[in-house]
This record gives structure tokens, C-alpha cells and sequence, in this order.
């Protein structure tokens, strides 16, 4: 297949991370073009008219939004490449959707509201987001990784945010190793991989980007 693939996409945005690195995973060449989120391209807002979000996958001319969705075309369309990305077993391969979802459902929104929320509203925002990363700590376990010995799909939905776990915890003032010591060690183990090692930007960048917004949205 010819393939033409072009990432629109944001340095420090957690979904598209996870685009890069199940690209990298598979060997996948492609053109990174870096969006301005102030000022979005015209390709940007043709190719995802609906939610003018990033990260956007051009394949062939073709859009691809959402990243858990364009994380499972991937595995499809370069299903020949290893590793794969989702278990074969299709009750597995649910399982790991259903976790993936839950990430997308419960941490982002939950680092946000510690970020975004003043000191009063604050403690409520940081007791909800560590009971989340708890729930995700009991489904890892002792296993290595999420599905067991090998790094796949809830792997990629979830390391990416380790990138801001400084923002979080500056701003909230706790630590995810002391709550989450198990969740930290599996951090660890995807930071040896150089697809993610490559992938992550450094987490005092991320800090000051999320400083900034904060003053601009009043919080500080």
C-alpha cells in the first residue's frame, strides 16, 4: 500500500504522544507537522471540522481523529508490522478498549480539574484524580504491563500522561509515587522502551506551559 501519513498534532499533548509512540513501535514513517492551537491550520480545520481538535492522522488524504481510534487503525492498517497493539482475543482486545476509555474518561479530566481548580475546590479535584490512578494501579497488578509481558494498547492510552504528573503534582501538591508506587515502577519500565523515552517531552517544559494557562485562566 503507497502510503502517505502526515501526524497534525501538538508537542505536549498527551493524545497525540500516543500517536507517536505507536508509530514508532511499528517503524511507521510519517510527516510531523506541529500545530499551532492558537491559531489552527486551515488543513487542521478541514481535516477535522467537527471537534478542530488534534491529534489528526492524514493517511492517503484520509482523516483519522480521536487518538484511542486512530491508535486502533494503526494496528489494522499496518497489522503486519509488529508488535500489535491490541491482543487478538477478542474479549481481550475489549477489555483493553474498555481501560483505555477509562483513562480517557477519568485522568485527563481528572489532572485538569487539580491543575485548574483553586485551593478550595483543589483538595476534592486531588483525592478524585489519585483514586482514579489507584483504580488503574489494581488493574496492572504485579504484571509487568497492562495486558501482561507485553506493552500495548492501555500502555500507550495511559504513559503519556506521566508527562505531566510534575504539573500535577506541583500544582496539587502530592506525589503519584508515594500514592501509586506500582503505577510509578510501570512508568519506569515504559520509559525504557525508546519509543517512549523519544516521545515524552520533558515534564518541567510541560510545568511551564501549564503555568502559563493557568494565569490565563485566573487561577493563580
Amino acid at each position: 500500500m503507497a502510503n502517505q501519513l502526515v501526524l497534525l498534532d501538538f508537542w505536549a499533548s498527551m493524545f497525540g504522544m500516543r500517536l507517536r509512540i505507536a508509530l514508532a513501535e511499528k517503524g511507521i514513517d510519517y510527516e510531523y507537522r506541529e500545530e499551532d492551537l492558537r491559531n489552527k491550520s486551515p488543513l487542521l480545520l478541514k481535516m477535522n471540522p467537527v471537534h478542530k481538535k488534534i491529534p489528526v492522522l492524514i493517511h492517503n488524504d484520509k482523516p483519522v481523529c480521536e487518538s484511542l481510534i486512530a491508535l486502533q487503525y494503526i494496528d489494522e492498517v499496518w497489522k503486519d508490522k509488529s508488535p500489535p497493539l491490541l491482543p487478538s482475543d477478542p474479549y481481550q482486545r475489549a477489555h483493553a478498549r474498555f481501560w483505555a476509555d477509562y483513562v480517557d474518561k477519568k485522568v485527563y479530566d481528572g489532572g485538569r480539574k487539580v491543575w485548574t481548580s483553586k485551593k478550595e475546590e483543589q483538595e476534592a479535584a486531588k483525592k478524585e484524580f489519585i483514586e482514579c490512578l489507584k483504580v488503574l494501579e489494581g488493574e496492572l497488578g504485579d504484571k509487568p504491563y497492562f495486558a501482561g509481558e507485553t506493552f500495548g494498547y492501555i500502555d500507550i492510552a495511559l504513559v503519556p500522561f506521566y508527562s505531566w504528573f510534575y504539573a500535577y503534582e506541583t500544582f496539587g501538591n502530592f506525589s503519584v509515587e508515594a500514592e501509586c508506587p506500582k503505577l510509578i515502577a510501570w512508568v519506569k519500565r515504559c520509559m525504557n522502551k525508546e519509543s517512549v523515552a523519544k516521545t515524552l517531552p520533558d515534564q518541567h517544559k510541560v510545568y511551564e506551559i501549564v503555568k502559563i494557562v493557568r494565569q490565563e485562566y485566573g487561577v493563580e
